[in-house]
């Protein structure tokens, strides 16, 4: 049994719901890695102080499913910053059976985005 991680507060808290699940009833992945992205670019857009477009997602890896009703918490770690590019490392748990509880890791990623001014170029992310 996983923990979710101690001393770090989620980027992102979401619950799927049964429009997000397939007809085996588990959460489509598209949805799940659509969130990942959402998590990953709202810490890169806040380290870049404005617009992020993803250019690329690494390592996808699937461990467990999710289901409906599942509390799922996305964590950000950001592993290199460029000159134009963040790249983040997104781990996401899910709390399953509230009358049980139980803590799994179901995926992680990892994603770079890229800085973009107004017209959708590349600009440098700004330094503290």
């Amino acid at each position: 049994m996983d923990r979710l991680p101690e001393g770090k507060q989620p980027a992102l808290r979401v619950m799927p719901m049964p429009a997000d699940a397939n007809q085996n009833g588990d959460i489509f992945g598209g949805w799940i890695m659509a969130q990942v992205d959402i998590a990953g670019g709202t810490v890169a857009g806040r380290m870049a102080r404005g617009r992020v477009a993803t250019v690329a997602v690494k390592e996808f890896m699937f461990k467990q499913p999710v289901q409906i009703g599942d509390l799922l918490s996305f964590y950000v770690d950001v592993k290199k910053i460029g000159t134009t590019s963040i790249t983040v490392t997104v781990e996401v748990y899910a709390e399953r059976r509230p009358e049980n509880p139980r803590v799994v890791k179901v995926t992680e990623a990892t994603l770079t985005y890229v800085a973009i001014d107004a017209t959708g170029q590349p600009r440098p992310v700004p330094r503290a």
